[in-house]
């Protein structure tokens, strides 16, 4: 039998709010407060929508498009990168990390994939879905509970911005761009070694 706890504990780890927020803000700083808390709520709505399909059908849907798992890692990997690099050295153009013109909302990419549902939830919730096929409503309820609390530390991304203001933002995005790069690189070389011992 599943330990709630310890999947939930396990789910929220992987989810990483923490280490989100601070991207989540560098994305979102242009926009007004209320604005924010909007397009954070619909961008963890969809991300759990997104988990709720792969944790049921996962397997499934790779299937049916031929494609393996470690795909989902190198391609997630990718897109974090570029993002690092928007990061470190943003352009001279007044475009924002998410790619988007600055005022203009992100949608789907990058927050909602591969941020919140990105290649390491996507295949725990495939590889515990299949480990325990009998338990899926137990995976399903820990998801959401560990994605609540995320979505929380993520809301609070307006309390981080009024203290640190946007210079600090801007510093804090830098160096988040730097551990991300680290971070997208090994997600990177992660896929590629399954790929090749597959």
């Amino acid at each position: 039998m599943v330990e709630m706890t310890s999947v939930i504990v396990l789910f929220f780890l992987i989810l990483d709010p923490l280490g989100n927020l601070p991207i989540f803000m560098s994305i979102l700083k242009h926009l007004d407060a209320k604005r924010r808390r909007i397009i954070v709520i619909r961008e963890m709505i969809i991300a759990l929508v997104i988990m709720m399909i792969f944790l049921f059908t996962g397997e499934q849907i790779l299937g049916f498009l031929n494609l393996r798992t470690e795909t989902v890692s190198i391609s997630g990997g990718i897109i974090l990168f570029l993002i690092a690099i928007k990061m470190i050295f943003p352009s001279a153009e007044s475009s924002s990390v998410s790619g988007l013109p600055v005022g203009e909302e992100p949608f789907l990419v990058p927050m909602a994939i591969p941020l919140v549902a990105g290649p390491s939830i996507l295949a725990s919730l495939m590889l515990m879905s299949h480990q325990y096929p009998n338990r899926l409503g137990y995976l399903a309820i820990a998801l959401l509970i560990a994605w609540a609390l995320s979505a929380i530390i993520l809301m609070m991304s307006d309390l981080f911005l009024r203290i640190l203001g946007e210079k600090g933002v801007n510093a804090l995005e830098r160096l988040m761009g730097l551990i991300l790069v680290m971070i997208s690189t090994q997600m990177f070389l992660d896929g590629i070694r399954t790929y090749l011992q597959g």
